[in-house]
């Protein structure tokens, strides 16, 4: 039987910290087994900069994991690079971006199966996001529009990245709890994982466990608010 293997990060950087290298020794653990076998990145995410761009930031920021690493806009049938990689990577950017284009490259399905048969996932960011039931709860901005808000559900709940808790000196808007709160009140059956910068969830079968630098938060209900501590591993299903 095969065993669900992800790695779902907060972010690409954490304080002052360069691209990727807080999350390198997570990744680096996660892909242990991996090393001269071929990554699948997916850029889709990516706005400001080109697809070819992105995944040179990215060949360069893991280099140590002695992967090929291939992003599947080098293919004119992305689904290819999917099913012949080993691991599969999908990085950071605007959620709303990246899920559109899974849609039309229909790669949500050919993920979904890749990673329910056992290939290693992992993704930063809106890559993150996508791993999870919907991408309701990101942060983005919807500057274009994906045909569903439905995402690769592989983590059964909502992730909600960047995460900071209260408000802003000067900002008079909602603080992300309150954000949370109006989604959970007309979703009550939701659940969500609100994960600060420098942090992830390390996800074997149905276990996950909390890595980083800072406390996860899970809330449920009606607010109903539950602390994971670093290092403590649990049941999400």
């Amino acid at each position: 039987m095969s065993v669900k293997k992800m790695l779902l990060m907060s972010g690409s950087k954490y304080r002052n910290t360069g691209y990727l290298e807080h999350c390198t020794p997570w990744i680096s653990r996660f892909l242990a087994d991996y090393q001269g076998k071929t990554l699948a990145f997916v850029p889709y995410a990516g706005v400001s900069r080109s697809y070819d761009q992105y995944e040179a930031v990215v060949q360069q920021a893991l280099q140590s994991l002695e992967m090929n690493i291939l992003s599947v806009h080098q293919s004119q049938d992305p689904t290819e690079i999917i099913e012949q990689a080993d691991a599969i990577a999908i990085g950071g950017g605007n959620t709303f971006c990246l899920l559109n284009q899974l849609y039309q490259h229909a790669l949500l399905e050919p993920i979904r199966t890749k990673v329910k048969c056992g290939t290693p996932y992992f993704g930063w960011s809106a890559g993150a996001n996508v791993a999870g039931a919907s991408i309701m709860t990101t942060n983005d901005m919807p500057i274009v529009y994906p045909p569903s808000f439905e995402a690769l559900n592989l983590f059964p709940a909502q992730i909600n990245p960047h995460f900071i808790s209260g408000k802003m000196q000067g900002h008079n808007g909602e603080s992300r709890e309150e954000r949370l709160n109006e989604f959970l009140l007309v979703n009550p059956q939701a659940v969500v994982y609100a994960m600060p910068e420098g942090t992830a969830l390390q996800i074997r079968d149905h276990k996950a466990t909390a890595l980083g630098f800072d406390d996860i938060l899970r809330f449920s209900g009606k607010m109903d608010l539950e602390t994971i501590s670093v290092n403590s591993t649990f049941n999400y299903e």
